[in-house]
């Protein structure tokens, strides 16, 4: 089957580096939400093994947004399956206020990682792209009308779901492992995504998660964005889509990510056959 548009806001703005950088925040704001975080807890041991864990993630991503149609419809099956199995006391990772949610913080974090580091999207090419983003919750399970319709239905979706975050000890717990993982060599990368999550996340999340932050750190990572905002738009699109490209070369090699890691972690993917990393 053919790929989608390469005219679609989502294949051409997945294809940017630069909303890597957008990692652990969007991890951060998925465990802020309690369910979330004690899923996390329960079924997950990526903090132990986060390269797998990227690997995985990347590969539903990239093959979600940017592969044929056959291959969406792959690891789009592969997480449903995992998710399925995903439960415990207080939350069912199926449930539709946590698939809304999961999705709703990577669509925030592209659009703003985008934004930051390429430039403004497009106020006709905006409502597109959330409508397409849509499918990383639909495609799970949410029904259609659940997902915001409109740019001010998701601005009033967000603004409602983020005041009642909380992070509590199990998130907190969390986010310590994945800052300072069992293998040091992780350290300089989990270094520079704790600061870029700190100059993003809101003073109130950032305090919670015990994030240090000062002014100097505030004009440091400013100074980074506007550094990141001048230069990068400007290196060649091949480099800057390279990493999606590599992602994408490394699944179709993997037999279209036939044995994957695990969506909430490999302690799950090893009853399961695998799946997201």
């Amino acid at each position: 089957m053919g790929r989608s548009s390469e005219e679609s806001p989502l294949r051409r703005i997945h294809s940017e580096a630069s909303l890597l950088g957008g990692a652990a925040y969007a991890i951060l704001l998925q465990i802020a939400h309690p369910s979330v975080a004690q899923g996390v807890h329960d079924h997950s041991d990526f903090t132990s093994r986060p390269l797998d864990r990227l690997r995985g993630t990347l590969y539903y991503v990239y093959g979600t947004s940017l592969g044929t149609d056959e291959e969406r419809a792959r690891v789009q099956a592969i997480v449903r399956a995992m998710h399925r199995r995903v439960n415990g006391p207080g939350y069912r990772a199926l449930d539709h206020d946590l698939l809304l949610w999961v999705a709703a913080t990577l669509f925030h974090t592209w659009t703003r990682l985008y934004e930051l580091t390429v430039g403004e999207i497009d106020e006709d090419e905006y409502p597109v792209f959330l409508r397409e983003a849509a499918v990383f919750a639909t495609a799970l399970g949410l029904p259609e009308e659940e997902w915001p319709a409109t740019p001010e239905a998701f601005d009033a979706y967000w603004a409602d779901a983020v005041g009642r975050l909380e992070v509590g000890e199990t998130a907190l717990r969390l986010s310590r492992q994945i800052f300072r993982p069992a293998n040091r060599l992780w350290w300089p990368i989990t270094s520079v995504q704790r600061f870029l999550a700190g100059g993003l996340l809101p003073p109130e999340l950032r305090e919670g998660f015990g994030i240090p932050w000062s002014p100097a750190r505030q004009r440091r990572f400013d100074r980074v964005v506007r550094v990141t905002r001048t230069v990068y738009p400007r290196l060649p699109h091949a480099l800057r889509a390279l990493p999606s490209r590599l992602y994408l070369r490394s699944m179709r090699r993997n037999g279209g990510w036939t044995k994957p890691r695990g969506t909430w972690g490999s302690r799950a993917s090893h009853r399961t056959g695998g799946v997201r990393g």
